[in-house]
């Protein structure tokens, strides 16, 4: 340690000043570089800031595609292909491998007797089946074909043991015919109260505007025959949850409210819950399958709303916490209770 220290005293009474005067301009160029502080490793730098800069010529401009691939293409021409160190002549070497016949001892062999030999011999690949299937060899064939067997008296299975590999064959199921409802009539007869609209279904519509579904809305504050309001899968957001509560304020006819399958946060249904414990009418609410989650406190506040509104006997909504759902659980059940007696009076 001492010795180092010696070695370091020599550069004490070093003056810089003197140095740095009497270096180059190429060589304070060089200095300057190896003094800049750069991370290589840190990837929150941008590419430019992790190392120094030591290209010396021009830009060659800004980049063309076309042209870096025409030039890509043409190097890869112009480089000649390698030959093989042992060339393909497609001759196969070795033997190909058979498997050899294992020859089952007599100890397992099992004698049956010449009729059950002479039936089994004959027996056809789906009466096999169904012989399978009433041993409880259920590992040879497909669920389908071991439920028809046992549940039925005759041969059903006419496929045999061997389309045990064949995946059962269903019907496809055809999509939904689009809704046909037409969204301009029905804001008119929503608006002129008309006595014969008791249901507003404008579900799985994709391309209604917020305006219009925000006057359908407004529209609904006054109106008295409609009874069921379905907006599920027509991407609403807090807006159309927004006026769906100012609707509800007001409204006094309406039984049934879904809106499943929207973009709505918690904010919004926060706002529409909140209007539920003004409406006294509102049998049936739905607010599931919400594209995020709506935290706890929506959860505990819809508890909080079905114990408070014996109106609703019927709410669509899968709790992930247990104590709203109990406690939901017991409202709803409190609730059909009620109107039981009510109906009975």
């Amino acid at each position: 340690m001492s010795s180092y220290l010696k070695e370091l005293e020599k550069y004490r009474d070093i003056d810089e000043d003197e140095i740095l005067k009497t270096l180059s301009p190429e060589e304070l160029e060089q200095l300057d570089c190896e003094l800049q502080e750069m991370d290589p490793e840190n990837l929150l730098l941008p590419a430019g800031l992790r190392q120094r800069d030591q290209t010396k010529k021009n830009p060659t401009g800004p980049l063309d595609r076309d042209a870096l691939l025409q030039y890509l293409e043409q190097q890869a021409l112009e480089v000649k292909e390698r030959d093989d160190l042992v060339p393909f002549t497609g001759e196969k070497k070795g033997k190909p491998y058979i498997q050899p016949k294992r020859e089952i001892p007599a100890q397992e062999q099992i004698t049956l007797e010449p009729e059950l030999e002479e039936a089994l011999a004959n027996a056809t690949d789906a009466e096999m089946c169904d012989i399978a299937a009433i041993l409880g060899m259920y590992t040879l064939m497909s669920n389908k074909q071991y439920y028809d067997a046992i549940c039925s008296g005759e041969i059903c299975n006419t496929e045999g043991i061997s389309s045990v590999v064949q995946p059962d064959k269903y019907k496809p199921v055809p999509d939904e015919p689009p809704n046909p409802t037409n969204i301009e009539e029905i804001l008119k007869s929503v608006r002129s109260n008309d006595k014969d609209l008791e249901e507003v279904n404008l579900n799985n519509i994709k391309d209604i505007p917020i305006p219009m579904l925000t006057e359908l809305c407004e529209a609904m504050k006054t109106n008295t025959n409609v009874r069921s309001f379905s907006l599920v899968a027509t991407r609403s957001g807090d807006p159309i949850a927004n006026a769906v509560a100012d609707m509800l304020r007001e409204n006094r006819s309406l039984q049934s409210l879904n809106i499943e399958s929207n973009f709505i946060s918690s904010t919004g249904l926060m706002a529409v819950l909140k209007a539920v414990r003004e409406n006294a009418t509102l049998t049936e609410l739905r607010v599931d399958n919400q594209r995020q989650w709506p935290g706890d406190a929506v959860e505990m506040e819809m508890a909080t709303v079905l114990e408070q509104c014996p109106s609703i006997v019927r709410f669509g909504y899968h709790f992930t916490q247990q104590g709203p759902r109990a406690r939901a659980a017991q409202a709803v059940t409190r609730n059909n209770e009620l109107r039981r007696q009510q109906k009975k009076r």
